[in-house]
Order: C-alpha cells, then sequence, then structure tokens
C-alpha cells in the first residue's frame, strides 16, 4: 500500500503541470474495488495507474478433492488508454498482480492445504473501453479485456495429523498427484477476465 500512494503520489502531480488533463476514478469489478489516476500525455492519450483488492471465499472442485477457497485479490495496474475515435478506446499494459487463492479440504483419510498463485506476477492487459479517467467532468467509465497471468502453480502440503508414518506417506503422494489436478481444473484462469465499471471526476 506505501508502493501504491507513492505512485499515486507522483501520478497526481505530474498530472498537475500545464496544459494536461487529469483526474481520479473509483471503480469495482472482477479485479476487485479500487481507484484510478490518470493524465494525458499527448492527444487521444492518456496513462493511468490504480490499484484494486478483494478476498472472498469461492470454493472448487477437481475429481477427488472438494476445496474450501478465499480467493486474495490484489492488483497494481499501469496502463495506457488510446481514444481515437471519442470516449471509446483500446488499452494495453501491465497488471502486476499478487492474487493468491488459498484452499484446504480431505484426501485419503488426511487433508491437505495449500496456495494457488498466477504463473505470472507481471502480466500483460489488453483490452477495449468506454470513457477516460482523465476526462473533464463527472462521468463513467468501464473496461472489458483480458489479463494473461499465466498458468496457475499450485502448491499444496499434506497434513498427516496422527496418521502412521505409512499412511503420512500415501498422503504425501496422493499430494503430489492433486497438485496436478488442481492446477488443471483453474488452468482457464491463464487468461484472467476485466470487467470493471466507475465513477470519474476530471480537472
Amino acid at each position: 500500500m506505501r508502493l501504491l500512494h507513492r505512485i499515486c503520489v507522483a501520478a497526481a502531480l505530474v498530472a498537475a503541470g500545464p496544459a494536461q488533463a487529469a483526474g481520479v476514478g473509483v471503480r469495482a469489478g472482477t479485479l476487485g474495488v479500487g481507484g484510478d489516476v490518470a493524465w494525458s500525455v499527448a492527444p487521444a492519450l492518456s496513462a493511468r495507474v490504480g490499484y484494486s483488492a478483494l478476498t472472498w471465499d469461492r470454493d472448487v472442485s477437481t475429481s477427488r478433492v472438494s476445496y474450501n477457497g478465499d480467493l486474495k485479490l490484489s492488483n497494481l495496474n499501469t496502463l495506457l488508454d488510446f481514444s481515437p475515435l471519442g470516449p471509446f478506446r483500446l488499452t494495453g499494459g501491465v497488471i502486476f498482480n499478487r492474487n493468491r487463492y488459498d484452499v484446504s479440504g480431505d484426501l485419503a483419510g488426511g487433508s491437505l492445504s495449500g496456495t494457488v498463485k498466477p504463473g505470472r506476477s507481471a502480466a500483460p492487459y489488453l483490452g477495449i473501453g468506454y470513457g477516460n479517467v482523465s476526462g473533464l467532468g463527472i462521468n463513467f467509465y468501464f473496461d472489458l479485456g483480458v489479463m494473461f497471468q499465466g498458468s496457475p502453480r499450485a502448491s499444496l502440503t499434506a497434513n498427516c495429523g496422527s496418521l502412521s508414518a505409512s499412511a503420512c506417506t500415501s498422503l504425501q503422494n496422493e499430494v503430489a498427484a492433486e497438485q496436478v489436478r488442481l492446477e488443471d481444473e483453474l488452468k482457464r484462469f491463464k487468461y484472467y477476465p476485466v470487467a470493471n465499471i466507475g465513477i470519474t471526476i476530471g480537472f
């Protein structure tokens, strides 16, 4: 959060320069709840920095395990908005994410827990949208796009508890195989869908 604060302050200082439109926005969507700071850098082109976060319960199942899961989103976006057709725009950039999915479940008489993370912490983003955060007045804006965050990587741990040594070894072998199954179940999220809507105040 300290890094986000510094980036937003720097962005606001740049935006305050002469002959530059600037603005702030608040939004919600599949990346979480957060906001943006934006400023114009050239005709029809503006830069945007923002942060969003959210935690929510999301369960998932493989062929062997039903997981209790907590999805924890944390995304810092650095984007360029190109608007050759008025309010309609193309957007590209990088989203620095610390997204993670914490899971737990029962398997083979024991239990397991672990975390799934995206393959890339710096994920390219490409999308379309309407409205610019750096536009004058009070407006709304939305984004539709894809964050290319890479194939998910799971790290699971066997919790043997009171199991015997042989039973614990069996559980650990099962968990190693289950890790592959969980990654396969979540592989569709290598292309993470982005949909945000928000309100801007420009000046």
